[in-house]
């Protein structure tokens, strides 16, 4: 089952991140000399082996909900950066797997790190933040698909992701954790542009994959999920939609975990209306965890989508 806003919204996304990258671009030809902004303090003022088919049939879309997004449930693109630069595209199919990707471009090594946004809450991704290599970082969106220089300096964090509305608010806030494991929160405008950092957390460097975009546990508010590094089990953190203490206690949804070198979510992969999330093993086989909107057991048993995917260096969504 194909989902007719599927491709667009790809098309779109990948021309917004490209249009991010060309301004870094440019700015770097031209000898521009951009301020290294702190971003603890960046005011508002301041975005193949080709992988291979599914092993065996997902499931059929079931449910009441399915057939749409949703703000809690969002569904965005998947972004496989390889080696030698080269970009690509991966919609969902509307029955749990992926489309054939789609090129985008050959500059990858300019992403750093990128995280699409739905900032109209409508469930479709309508923005991109983008992080080149120097720390600084960029937003493009429907509005402004030349894109705008947000600030730099954020290199001094060795993560940053975007899962969605932490704050309560309506637009997609920043999480960005330094390397001495402090996690901040950076609340987002409609425009892309950031407030002042608020530290939400430590002791987050025992973690080494975080990933998070939409509701997992039927709350309507973002989730995150961590891998604890040295023992392979998963956390599950409950969002609250409180900016002070976004998240409640960490609780374990997982054994087993470190046979994974990558954790994404893209949101809600077959069109169920629950928050879904992949893992990539070190062999390069593509998992499917499928959500169930159940804090006490929030995704069920892994579907094989696809081999090859080792063949990328990065995964965005």
């Amino acid at each position: 089952m194909a989902i007719p806003f599927g491709r667009k919204r790809g098309r779109a996304l990948s021309r917004l991140a490209t249009a991010a990258i060309a301004v870094a671009l440019a700015g770097t030809a031209a000898g521009t000399s951009f301020a290294a902004d702190n971003p603890g303090s960046a005011a508002r003022n301041a975005v193949q082996a080709t992988p291979q088919a599914p092993a065996k049939a997902p499931r059929a879309i079931t449910g009441a909900t399915a057939g749409g997004p949703s703000a809690a449930n969002p569904v965005f693109t998947l972004f496989g950066v390889e080696s030698s630069g080269a970009t690509y595209v991966y919609d969902v199919d509307g029955s749990g797997k992926f489309t054939a990707r789609q090129k985008v471009d050959d500059l990858g090594d300019v992403r750093a790190n990128q995280q699409a946004v739905d900032n109209d809450a409508d469930g479709i991704a309508d923005g991109v933040w983008l992080w080149d290599p120097s720390g600084n970082l960029y937003f493009s969106n429907d509005a402004t698909p030349d894109s705008v220089r947000i600030g730099g300096g954020w290199n001094t964090y060795d993560k940053v992701l975007s899962p969605g509305s932490l704050g309560g608010a309506k637009e997609y806030d920043i999480l960005a954790r330094d390397r001495n494991g402090v996690l901040y929160l950076y609340l987002g405008y409609p425009d892309g542009k950031v407030t002042a950092r608020t530290k939400v957390g430590a002791g987050w460097q025992i973690y080494d994959l975080i990933t998070g975009k939409g509701d997992l546990t039927g709350d309507g508010k973002p989730d995150l999920i961590a891998r604890e590094k040295a023992t392979g089990d998963l956390y599950l953190y409950k969002g609250t939609g409180n900016p002070s203490a976004p998240f409640s206690a960490r609780t374990k949804i997982g054994t087993g975990w470190g046979g994974y070198n990558a954790l994404v979510s893209t949101g809600d992969i077959n069109l169920d209306g629950k928050t879904d999330f992949v893992a990539r093993d070190t062999s390069g086989r593509l998992y499917a965890y499928y959500g169930t909107g159940n804090a006490t057991s929030p995704y069920q048993a892994r579907v094989q989508i696809g081999t090859g995917w080792n063949i990328y260096t990065k995964l965005f969504s």
